[in-house]
């Protein structure tokens, strides 16, 4: 009796660090916390950084029901493996579904093996289809009740194949607003900039849709759609 009281406090335990691990490490803190400032503007419910003023709104113009969801876009030089990263904010989690924030936490440097630039040097277009492909995340989590998120969090956290569905969902939602020339781009600048980490490199050729799926799947919904 006793081993199956210690096995259930253990279980217990290990349900609920997972469950806090998740919250702390899949969201994130509002942008008055995390670094909005005056080099910040706001539109819409969204705080951006004015140097991807055009950019930012460029690509939100593609997600009108994105429209009315606060969403934060911040320099952040700590993004992990990522030039940018998506995140629900921690505070608003639990408001529902409907009344999240979000974050998209920006690396300020696109760091090269024998260089680096200002992210805001980066041309047009890709820089379009990188943030296009961050909104597409959030409209990953906008889609998912808190159960469904966290249930994805810790998911994305522990299995790679986790992380490359939740990648290519992002994919996906970017091709199904009309993004997907400008994924497309974004790619091929990437996979074709021999001066990137060859495991930065390598990781997205491993994770991502390729150009070549992206096209496919542009063309997919183009096709008419025909009655049997």
């Amino acid at each position: 009796m006793k081993r199956k009281h210690l096995f259930m406090i253990v279980l217990v335990a290990l349900i609920v660090s997972a469950y806090v691990y998740t919250l702390v490490y899949f969201s994130s803190t509002p942008a008055s916390l995390a670094g909005a400032s005056q080099k910040n503007v706001f539109y819409q419910h969204k705080t951006i950084p004015v140097v991807l003023k055009t950019e930012i709104l460029a690509a939100l113009k593609y997600y009108p029901e994105l429209k009315d969801t606060p969403i934060d876009f911040i320099f952040d030089p700590n993004t992990s493996k990522s030039i940018m990263l998506s995140q629900p904010v921690v505070g608003t989690f639990f408001r529902g579904q409907k009344k999240r924030s979000y974050v998209i936490k920006i690396n300020p440097m696109f760091h090269m093996v024998h260089r680096s630039m200002p992210i805001e040097d980066a041309p047009n277009d890709v820089l379009i289809g990188w943030i296009g492909h961050e909104l597409g995340h959030v409209m990953d989590y906008h889609n998912r009740n808190n159960w469904q998120l966290i249930g994805f969090g810790i998911s994305y956290l522990s299995s790679e194949k986790s992380l490359m569905q939740a990648e290519r969902n992002a994919d996906k939602y970017a091709v199904q607003h009309g993004l997907g020339n400008y994924i497309i781009k974004t790619k091929n600048f990437i996979l074709n900039n021999h001066d990137l980490p060859p495991e930065y490199i390598a990781r997205i050729k491993r994770l991502y849709l390729s150009p070549q799926q992206i096209l496919d799947l542009i063309k997919e919904l183009k096709k008419p759609i025909t009655e049997n």
